[in-house]
This record gives structure tokens, C-alpha cells and sequence, in this order.
């Protein structure tokens, strides 16, 4: 049974101003989620989810390296903090770099809800230490269904897209496709990507290596072509099997605040899914879930000058197989879950030159040390009522292997090749609907999450020998709901011990917080015409000041977040204007490359016209104003282009126009 708890009990402020639709908080099971809703028909701008999430979540920011694929960063948490799935496919990139994260495998258009869980409050899958983010994509209908889209932008941006649903009492298939393309984006002082690289070099930050070639300055900043496939199969009256399959293909993705850039990015990301059904008195839902995801991704500095006699590539992959077996009871009115949970990542990479005029290839050394990270878990939830209060439990026993099974000349051996980890993760969750108006809820959760290969092994002095991070969280808030307006609140403080940080030599353990505030509101003027208003605050800090630095700002914990919107719809048409802004980036970590970064407020506009049943358009524009903005600062945790102390920072597109035209039936 679903409890509507409403938006304070996690992070809020997506407005009705906003290009996606943020539902009401719903407990499921043992989870505390939230929902963003509607992402394939309703964000239309491209096919990066990072960038839809970023712009319309206030907890949520982006992390710009391109004009696609970029990262996020959740309530000052990224990377392997944060687990990020499609359904229930973990996602792994092979950039150590960042180039490809998790979130740019996941495509908007194949995607209906975002079901966001901060804090520690998710034991089913491996390494949510303090968020879990599941990708929902669409699934395959009884009835006929499609539709069909098509979208041109500013620089040179276009895209087609396609979906096709459809079957019977016993099979549905679905087929989704998409191709699109972009030029360099301009910032608001016109400067395309290239542009901000020779100012920056200009600057003294970079080195004129680092630009891109004459015949490269005015290349496509990516294309990209995606096909996802579903066939669901009701075998029997009680059974259902599920298959899918997802491919990934990128090329020539820039990245112009690195030195180097990708030449093609490549995924490809298999599911299954099987569910018994009232099995026995003992099993209302017996489920299983299994998924293999692969990634190829070389690198290189052929766009670059200092490529073009010869030039390096890294060449890595990434591959994880994985699956779930889950049981589920009902005990009276209460819920019990058990499950196993298990997977097995590889990370391996090599370096070598080309030269151009032969295309021979140089020596390949190892990069990336052929790591195995082996995953073996047992899981419980269990979840109860008791008069006006919702009791959640969870807990989950790891079990993990981290083995390198390469050697790096002059790096390897480490201090330890092999390394082995134990976990013992635990949740409460606890509700209490006061009356009509007011809910109320605390948590306190305890999860943690083992250290990657390029945090092991990679770096100026690699020893192997890392601790696992763990997370100790307690969230409290409220939600009051009256009549036309409300207002949502949640604070959480987490203490991080053994938080993986960067130190401008290798990655080391220290321990830190990071607390918050984040808040929400909402008027409506009429039923035509609303109001929302939402923000996220943060703070966060080492205990101590890591060897050798003095600053004990956490990195990248990012500024106050403020999204204000409106909304008017009425009949065939609606209206939506947003402002999205944040204030100045004055903590940070200098020790590790971080600068202060000026705030910023971005107005953007949209407008729908449904012609008739089965057309719609929209049209909209971003930065209004054309404001040169960036938002990602410089941890050193990647390598980024730098010179004279400083390290480039990338603006943000200027003002963006773009058109969609839909077919749907």
C-alpha cells in the first residue's frame, strides 16, 4: 500500500514552473522516494538526464564538461557516492575522468519517472551511500501506442526520435529510437567551445597543446544514436518475464576544459526480469532481477595541437553482471522483504600514442589495473503500522572484494593488490500523519560504500590500501498542506567517516559532515495559475585539514540553489517560466583546485500548444538574457586543463531556442 507523506520528507523544489512534474512523495515498501515524473514527453531540450534533473531539482547539480553527457552532483555527493540505476541495471562509466558518467547511459526519451532516495534509506543495491537514483524507462503497453518527435535548437542542435508499443493478454514489445547532434553551444559572451578553450589558454591557464587543431575548432560537439528494446511475457496467470536491452552510441564528444577529448562512447546495457506472483502464504512476490552493462570508451588528444604528429589515447572499458533475488511476505497487515544481492565489476585500461602520418601504435601500458570488484549481499526490509505511525526497517549484510590483476610499471605493486571489505548497513524510518494537514517523519540510517579502482590504484603514489566509507545519517522534516498553499521542509545531518577525498596527490580517508536544509512552497492563485518556490542548502567540512593543506571546506559542496516558477495552463495551451539561480561559490576547497565561482539567476520560458488530439508543439527558450554563467568548479579529482595556478572553468550555454513538434497516438 503507497503512503503519501508528501514533498518534505526528501529534497523538493521542482516547480510547476519547471519543464518536468515532481509528484508527491510516496513511500513504497521500505523506500522514502521521490518522484519526477514525465520525463520522455516532457523535457524536450536533449537526451542529457543530468541536465533535466539539474535544472528543474534544487539538491541537484550539474557537473558541465560538454554539451552532453555531463554528471550530477546530489545533496554534495557524486560518483560512487551516489548509485545510480537504469531500473534495475547498475551503470558503471569506464572514464576515470568523469567523461561518461552513469547518468549520460540513461537517456531522457526512454525515460518516464526518476525515483530519487537520499540518505541511507536503500539496502537492495550495492554502494547507495547517500543517495540511490532509478531511472525508470518506459514499458511496453497492451494497446498500440507511439509517437514520434522531432526537435531543432540553437547551435545547430537537432534531433528525431520514435517509440512504438504494442501487444496482447500474453506478449507486449516495445521499440524505442533516437538520433541527435550538436554543434559547439556559445556562452553568453558568444564564445563556442573552442573559444572558451583559447581564452583560458590566452589566460595563462592551459597551454597552447592543450587547443584544439585548426581543422578541429569548428567540429559537432557530439552525436549520438540510442536504441532500447522491451519484450514483457505473462507466461503463466501469475508470471511475468521481462527482457530488455540498451544501446549507447557517442561520437566525438568535445571536452574542451580537458585535454582530451572522446572519440566514441559506447554502451551496451541487457535486463531480466522474472516475478511469481501469491506464490504461497509465504511469498506474495517472488522476483528476480539480472543485468549485464558494458562500456567502451577511448579517449585521446587528436583534436588537440599537441596530436597532431601523434597522439595518446586511453582506452578503457568498464563491465558489471548482476543480479537480485527478492521475497516477498505478507505478515498480517505488515510487509517482510528478504533478498541476495550480487554483482561483479571489471575496470581495465591502456595508454598508448599513434602516430598520424602511419598510424602505428606505440607501446600499450596499463592505465587501469584489470580491477575485479566482486559484490556479495544479504538483504532485509520490513515494514508496519502502527495507529497513525509508518515504521520502516532495513538492513543489508556486504561482503566485497576488490582485486587489481594488473601491475602499473613504476605505481604497482601497491601496498595491497587485493583488498577485502564487510558492511553492516541499517535504516529506521518513522511517519506520523498529525491530522489532515501536518505529517512528520525521522530517519536514522547507516550505510557505506568501497573505494573504486582509480581511487586505489591511480594517482602520483597509489598504495591500495583504502578505506571504505561509511555514512551515518539521521533526516527529519514536515509537511503542511492547507487549503491552495503548503510548505515542505527537511534538515539532515550526515557524519562521513573515512570520506574518500583528493589531496593533490593521490586519494586519502578523512573524516567530515555535511548537514543541510532543504525547503519547498507552493500558492495557487487560481486553477489556471500557480506558484512554487523551492531551496537547497548546504554545509560541509573535513574534522581536520588533510597532510599538508590547511583548508577544511569539503569539495563540492555546492551553494544555496533557489528555483522559482510559474505556471498558467489553460485549455489547448500552457505557459511555464522558471528562474533558476544559486548564490556565490565562497566555500571551497582551494587546497584541491576549487575557486570561487559568481552566483547566478537564469530565466527560462516555455510554451505548449496542443493543435489537436494527436499534435502538440512547444517552444521555449533558456537564459533568457544571455547570461555567461558557470556552475562546476575544479576539484582535482579530475584532470582538467590548467596554467599559472589556475584551472579553466566551462560557462554554461547563453541563450538557447528550441522547437519540438510530437506525434503521438
Amino acid at each position: 500500500m503507497k503512503k503519501i507523506v508528501g514533498l518534505s520528507l526528501v529534497c523538493s523544489g521542482l516547480l510547476f514552473g519547471a519543464t518536468l512534474e515532481l509528484e508527491q512523495v510516496t513511500v513504497i515498501g521500505e523506500s522514502l522516494t521521490k518522484e519526477v515524473k514525465n520525463i520522455s514527453s516532457e523535457d524536450l531540450k536533449s537526451a542529457d538526464l543530468a541536465e533535466a534533473l539539474a535544472k528543474n531539482v534544487p539538491s541537484v547539480t550539474l557537473v558541465r564538461r560538454s554539451g552532453i553527457a555531463n554528471d550530477i552532483i546530489l545533496r554534495g555527493q557524486k560518483k560512487d557516492n551516489i548509485n545510480v540505476l537504469m531500473d534495475e541495471a547498475k551503470i558503471y562509466g569506464a572514464c576515470p575522468n568523469r567523461m561518461d558518467p552513469a547518468t549520460s547511459h540513461i537517456l531522457s526519451n526512454n525515460v518516464e519517472n526518476i525515483q530519487i532516495i537520499e540518505g541511507p534509506y536503500d539496502v537492495e543495491h550495492f554502494g547507495s551511500l547517500s543517495a540511490l537514483v532509478i531511472a525508470e524507462t518506459k514499458k511496453p503497453t497492451k494497446e498500440v501506442s507511439g509517437e514520434a518527435n522531432v526537435n531543432i535548437g540553437s547551435y545547430g542542435y537537432k534531433k528525431a526520435s520514435t517509440t512504438l508499443s504494442g501487444g496482447n493478454d500474453t506478449i507486449r514489445a516495445l521499440i524505442s529510437v533516437s538520433k541527435e547532434e550538436g554543434d559547439q553551444y556559445e556562452d553568453g559572451d558568444g564564445k563556442s567551445l573552442s573559444e572558451q578553450l583559447d581564452a583560458s589558454i590566452a589566460a595563462g591557464v592551459g597551454l597552447p597543446g592543450n587547443a584544439y587543431s585548426a581543422a578541429k575548432k569548428n567540429m559537432k560537439s557530439f552525436e549520438k544514436t540510442t536504441l532500447m528494446s522491451k519484450v514483457f511475457m505473462n507466461i503463466a496467470d501469475n508470471q511475468e518475464l521481462r527482457l530488455g536491452y540498451t544501446l549507447n552510441r557517442s561520437d566525438n564528444i568535445l571536452y574542451p576544459s580537458s585535454p582530451m577529448d572522446a572519440d566514441y562512447d559506447d554502451s551496451d546495457i541487457y535486463t531480466l526480469g522474472y516475478s511469481i506472483y501469491d506464490l504461497s502464504a509465504f511469498s506474495k512476490e517472488l522476483s528476480l532481477e539480472a543485468y549485464k552493462s558494458e562500456v567502451d570508451h577511448p579517449m585521446s588528444t587528436k583534436n588537440r595541437v599537441t596530436g597532431a604528429a601523434a597522439y595518446l589515447t586511453n582506452h578503457v572499458t568498464s563491465e558489471i553482471v548482476g543480479a537480485k533475488l527478492k521475497n516477498t511476505m505478507n505478515i498480517g497487515s505488515d510487509k517482510l522483504s528478504l533478498g541476495i544481492d550480487t554483482s561483479k565489476r571489471n575496470w581495465d585500461g591502456e595508454k598508448y600514442t599513434t602516430t598520424v602520418a602511419t598510424g602505428a601504435q606505440g607501446a600499450h601500458t596499463t592505465s587501469i589495473p584489470d580491477v575485479d570488484t566482486t559484490n556479495k549481499a544479504l538483504f532485509a526490509t520490513y515494514d508496519t503500522r502502527m495507529g497513525d505511525v509508518n515504521l520502516q526497517f532495513g538492513t543489508r549484510l556486504d561482503d566485497s572484494t576488490i582485486k587489481a590483476n594488473k601491475t602499473m610499471v613504476g605505481l604497482l605493486p601497491a601496498t595491497r593488490m587485493e583488498n577485502d571489505y564487510n558492511a553492516l548497513s541499517a535504516n529506521v524510518l518513522a511517519t506520523f500523519k498529525a491530522n489532515d494537514t501536518i505529517t512528520y517523519f525521522a530517519g536514522i540510517g547507516k550505510s557505506s560504500r568501497v573505494p573504486d579502482a582509480k581511487e586505489l590504484y591511480l594517482g602520483t603514489s597509489p598504495l591500495g590500501d583504502l578505506d571504505q566509507t561509511t555514512n551515518y545519517e539521521t533526516d527529519i522534516g514536515f509537511d503542511a498542506k492547507y487549503n491552495g498553499y503548503g510548505f515542505k521542509t527537511k534538515l539532515f545531518y550526515s557524519i562521513l567517516k573515512d570520506y574518500i577525498h583528493f589531496n593533490s596527490l593521490k586519494y586519502v580517508n578523512v573524516d567530515a559532515t555535511i548537514y543541510g536544509l532543504e525547503m519547498d512552497a507552493y500558492y495557487d492563485f487560481t486553477d489556471a495559475l500557480s506558484l512554487d518556490y523551492g531551496f537547497a542548502y548546504l554545509k560541509g567540512k573535513k574534522d581536520d585539514a588533510l597532510a599538508g593543506q590547511t583548508d577544511t571546506d569539503l569539495a563540492e559542496i555546492t551553494p544555496l540553489k533557489v528555483n522559482l516558477g510559474l505556471r498558467y495552463k489553460q485549455a489547448e495551451h500552457s505557459v511555464k517560466t522558471e528562474m533558476v539561480a544559486a548564490g556565490k561559490w565562497s566555500a571551497y576547497d582551494s587546497n584541491n583546485g576549487e575557486q570561487e565561482i559568481p552566483g547566478y539567476a537564469v530565466f527560462n520560458f516555455q510554451y505548449n500548444y496542443k493543435i489537436t488530439k494527436n499534435f502538440d508543439i512547444t517552444v521555449g527558450v533558456d537564459n533568457i538574457l544571455d547570461k555567461k554563467y558557470a556552475i562546476s568548479n575544479t576539484y582535482k579529482d579530475l584532470t582538467l586543463v590548467a596554467g599559472g595556478g589556475n584551472v579553466m572553468l566551462l560557462n554554461e550555454p547563453g541563450r538557447y531556442f528550441y522547437t519540438n513538434v510530437r506525434y503521438a497516438f
